[in-house]
């Protein structure tokens, strides 16, 4: 059976290299704009905080505003 995953939230788990559906959807929201991002658009993510960014910029923003960029 097919579970209709249009137009609702995703929960991911970022890894690394990747991420995991952990509840399914077909998009999640950037974590510091808050604009949607389709699963097969999400490029940045940070592991350690487990966001999503929209862009790179706002990913190397969030980082250098959490203080933890010097951590892997």
């Amino acid at each position: 059976m097919l579970i209709a995953s249009r137009n609702r939230l995703a929960r991911l788990q970022y890894g690394p290299n990747g991420f995991r559906v952990l509840a399914p959807g077909d998009h999640v929201l950037c974590a510091a704009s808050g604009v949607p991002i389709g699963l097969d658009e999400l490029r940045y993510w940070s592991v350690a905080r487990q966001e999503p960014y929209a862009t790179a910029a706002l990913s190397v923003q969030a980082t250098l505003d959490s203080g933890d960029s010097g951590k892997a």
